[in-house]
C-alpha cells in the first residue's frame, strides 16, 4: 500500500497518485485545456511574486487560523469542488469532507458529485460543507438542488460561473474521460494496468453502489456517468445571467459566492447583486486557454470590492508560501482542488489529511521566515513581483 503520509511534498504525492490512477482519471485531475498555455502560465506567475522576510521578530509563536464566513478555521484553506472525485477512491467525496474536518477546513461539495450530500454529512461529522451549483437551464431543478443543499446542513453555496459549456480538453476526448465517460478498448485497457484502483475503486463502488451515478440529478434524469444527460434540462446554463444571481440572492440564507471572476467589473457587479464574495480562479488553467493566471489579477479584484466582498482565489496553489503570496495581495483564503486529490489518490482520507497538513506547515514555515506572527500580518509590504 502507498505511504502517502511518508511524503515531503506535493512532487512526491503527485507522482504517487499517477501511479495509483489509470491514465485517463490522472490527466483528467491532472492537465489543463488545448495547449495548456495558462497551465504554464500558472506555474511562472507564482514564481515572480516573491517574498521579502522581515527579520528580527520574534516568532516563536505562529497561528495561521482565520475566520471565513463567520467560522474560524485551522488555516486559511477550502478543499475546491471537484466533479467525479468518486471514481478516484471509492466514497471519494466522503474521503475528503473527512479529510477536510480532521485539518479543521471546509470542503465544498460539486454539483457532479458521485456521492448525494446526504451520504457526506451523514459519514463525516463534524465537516463545515460547502456547496458548488452549476446552474442548469431549468431554472426550477437548478432552485431545487439549491434548497436540498441548504437542507442537507451546507453552509455557504458557491456558484461557478466560468464553466457554460464543456472546455476543449483534447486528452479528456483521447482518454475517453469527459461527461459523460466514454469506455473503450484503449481505455479498458488502461484500467487493466492498474488492478489496485480497479479492485478499491471502480469495482468497490459498483458492486455497493452500483454503476456511478451523478448523485444531485434529480431522480428523473439520473443515469450511469458513461451516459449522456438524457434532458437539456439539467444542462448547464449558457444564458446564465445577473438575474439568476439575484434569484439565488433570495433563495439561500447564507454566504453566497460566485467563482470563476478574472474582471474588477464582473466583482462589482458580483457586489451590487448582494453577494457575499468571489473566488478570482481561472478553473484551474482547464478552461479558456490564454486566461492570465488569478495571482496577477488578485491586486486588482481586492483594490475594487476587497473592503466590502470576501476575496478567495484557486489555481495553482502548491505550497504554503503561495498561500502566503495569495494572503498578502489580499485573498482572505485560497481553494485548492489537485493537491487534496493527489494526497486522497495516494492515501484515502489520510493522503487528503496530508497534504493539508503539508501545506498548513508551510504557511507556518513561511511566516516565520518573513517575520510574520499571525496570517493577518500577511500584506503588501511583504511582498514584490520580479522580473522576467
Amino acid at each position: 500500500m502507498i505511504d502517502a503520509c511518508s511524503a515531503l511534498n506535493h512532487h512526491e504525492l503527485r507522482e504517487m497518485a499517477r501511479r495509483f490512477l489509470p491514465h485517463g482519471v490522472f490527466e483528467y485531475i491532472d492537465r489543463g485545456s488545448e495547449d495548456e498555455h495558462a497551465l504554464r502560465e500558472l506555474a511562472q506567475a507564482w514564481r515572480h511574486w516573491q517574498l521579502t522576510p522581515q527579520v528580527m521578530v520574534d516568532v516563536t509563536q505562529r497561528d495561521c487560523r482565520t475566520e471565513i464566513f463567520g467560522r474560524t478555521q485551522s488555516s486559511p484553506v477550502i478543499i475546491a469542488p471537484t466533479a467525479m472525485a468518486g471514481l478516484v477512491r471509492y466514497n471519494g467525496e466522503v474521503l475528503m469532507a473527512q479529510a477536510a474536518a480532521q485539518a479543521g477546513v471546509p470542503f465544498c461539495v460539486a454539483t457532479q458529485s458521485i456521492t448525494p450530500i446526504e451520504r457526506i454529512v451523514a459519514m463525516a461529522p463534524g465537516a463545515d460543507l460547502w456547496f458548488q451549483l452549476y446552474h442548469w437551464e431549468d431554472r426550477s431543478l437548478a432552485h431545487q438542488l439549491v434548497q436540498r443543499a441548504h437542507d442537507a446542513g451546507a453552509r455557504v453555496l458557491v456558484l461557478t460561473a466560468d464553466t457554460v459549456i464543456a472546455a476543449n480538453r483534447e486528452y479528456n476526448t483521447r482518454n475517453g474521460f469527459g461527461i459523460p465517460l466514454k469506455p473503450s478498448f484503449r481505455g479498458a485497457w488502461d484500467v487493466l494496468c492498474h488492478p489496485h484502483w480497479l479492485l478499491a475503486t471502480l469495482l468497490r463502488s459498483t458492486w455497493l453502489d452500483g454503476v456511478p451515478t451523478f448523485a444531485h440529478y434529480p431522480e428523473a434524469f439520473r443515469s450511469a456517468v458513461t451516459r449522456p444527460s438524457i434532458s437539456k434540462r439539467i444542462q448547464v446554463a449558457q444564458s446564465l445571467s445577473w438575474s439568476d444571481i439575484a434569484q439565488l440572492r433570495k433563495l439561500w440564507p447564507g454566504p453566497l459566492v460566485l467563482k470563476g471572476v478574472l474582471q474588477a467589473d464582473d466583482a462589482r457587479q458580483a457586489m451590487a447583486c448582494g453577494l457575499d464574495g468571489v473566488v478570482v480562479s481561472s478553473h484551474g488553467a482547464r478552461n479558456v486557454d490564454s486566461a492570465p493566471a488569478p495571482i496577477d489579477v488578485l491586486p486588482e479584484i481586492v483594490d475594487a470590492v476587497g473592503k466590502h466582498l470576501t476575496v478567495l482565489m484557486d489555481s495553482g496553489v502548491r505550497r504554503g508560501s503561495d498561500v502566503a503570496k495569495a494572503l498578502a495581495l489580499g485573498a482572505r483564503g485560497v481553494m485548492v482542488g489537485r493537491l487534496p486529490l493527489w494526497g486522497m489518490a495516494a492515501g484515502g482520507a489520510p493522503g487528503a489529511a496530508h497534504a493539508l497538513e503539508l501545506l498548513r506547515q508551510e504557511l507556518l514555515g513561511t511566516m516565520a521566515l518573513t517575520g510574520r506572527r499571525s496570517v493577518h500580518e500577511l500584506d503588501a509590504s511583504l511582498i514584490r513581483h520580479g522580473a522576467g
